[in-house]
């Protein structure tokens, strides 16, 4: 059984000598705001990639009422390339019920946290404890691995109740006026020393108490399921050109990608080629009838439950009006005007090759 004051004090004395200045996004910063902004972005995204989107972020939108009145294809355009783009947009929701409800101020309770669309209990948590100094565990992947390694915990950390058994334990061992030191300590010691493969046990602060460590069996924990296989799926896009403007299609707010734009395209079914698939996905999707042009190359990305091999051509307008049949908008906008919008990563990719190809053409 983990003892607070052994535990507790190690870990945060590490903390404070190893890992207090180092530099993550919105640590240091008692800007409840900011806090928000910052655990929202590193939720499943590394710190690298974080910290320009969040340095950008505060410069364009420094605090809730800006964010809330901003657009939300601003707003998209903004988080562009960080992925998830639910955590976008449910900032935005939630800054303009802040600015509704809590007259633009985020309040420290839990509950009162949790009211706010997006806000669930770990961003909770993590504004409570980081800002407010609330005595209130912060539990992610990282802090879940080393607390089942510490315990040799045999059950599995995917389920709610053994979630909650963990939380009921942490709170035991956050010290009453460190819960920000505690709760950013445990994840970083999951993050830098008590990693996936390969843990860093020799300087870990806490070694002689863990459990996993004195049996030497650390990487059998955390017990969770073994992972499904994840499908791969090959997607065809056009770039339908029509008097020097191509078609981009808005897609609808809810599920995947919601309110981003992408171009005309769709799965390849079984038995079709990919040109074929192509031009039965635009008529389905906009009844334009088009003409196939130039290929324009294929892309590989992978999404956290998919994968993808994206292929691209360019596509001649023949005939039709443009419909929405698998959009909530349509628009015809010239090649220059494309960065103006807010694309899927997989489709900022093809963007990216037609400028490369440009660019050996005109060498």
């Amino acid at each position: 059984m983990l003892n607070q004051h052994n535990f507790s004090k190690k870990l945060i004395k590490w903390f404070q000598s190893e890992r207090a200045q180092v530099a993550v996004p919105g640590r240091g910063n008692l800007n409840p705001y900011a806090i928000w902004v910052a655990e929202v972005m590193l939720q499943q995204t590394q710190v690298t990639t974080v910290w320009p989107y969040y340095q950008r972020w505060l410069h364009e939108y420094p605090t809730i009422s800006r964010l809330a009145v901003a657009k939300q294809d601003e707003v998209l355009k903004s988080w562009e390339g960080l992925g998830y783009y639910s955590r976008a947009r449910n900032l935005h929701r939630g800054a303009k019920f802040v600015m509704d409800v809590f007259d633009g101020k985020l309040p420290q309770e839990m509950d009162a946290l949790l009211k706010i669309p997006g806000i669930g209990p770990y961003t909770a948590a993590a504004i409570a404890s980081l800002a407010f100094g609330m005595k209130v565990p912060l539990i992610d992947g990282n802090v879940l691995r080393v607390f089942a390694r510490l315990t040799q915990l045999k059950a599995n950390i995917t389920l709610s109740r053994t979630r909650s058994d963990i939380r009921a334990k942490l709170v035991t061992l956050i010290p009453g006026k460190q819960a920000a030191a505690f709760n950013q300590g445990l994840m970083d010691l999951g993050r830098v020393l008590c990693t996936p493969r390969n843990p860093d046990c020799p300087h870990c602060p806490v070694n002689q108490i863990c459990q996993a460590r004195q049996a030497g069996d650390m990487e059998d924990y955390p017990v969770k399921p073994s992972r499904k296989r994840i499908p791969h799926y090959h997607i065809v896009v056009g770039l339908i050109c029509k008097d020097q403007q191509v078609l981009i299609q808005r897609r609808p707010e809810s599920g995947l990608l919601g309110g981003l734009w992408e171009f005309p395209g769709g799965k390849i079914e079984t038995g079709e080629t990919g040109e074929t698939a192509l031009l039965r996905e635009v008529m389905e999707e906009t009844g334009l009838e088009v003409g196939l042009g130039e290929k324009i190359g294929t892309i590989q990305h992978a999404y956290t439950h998919f994968k993808i091999t994206l292929t691209a051509w360019f596509c001649d307008w023949i005939e039709g009006e443009a419909q929405t049949h698998a959009a909530s908008e349509n628009r015809w906008v010239s090649m220059a005007e494309l960065k103006q919008f807010a694309f899927p990563k997989a489709n900022l990719k093809i963007l990216e090759l037609i400028q490369q190809n440009r660019t050996i053409a005109s060498g």
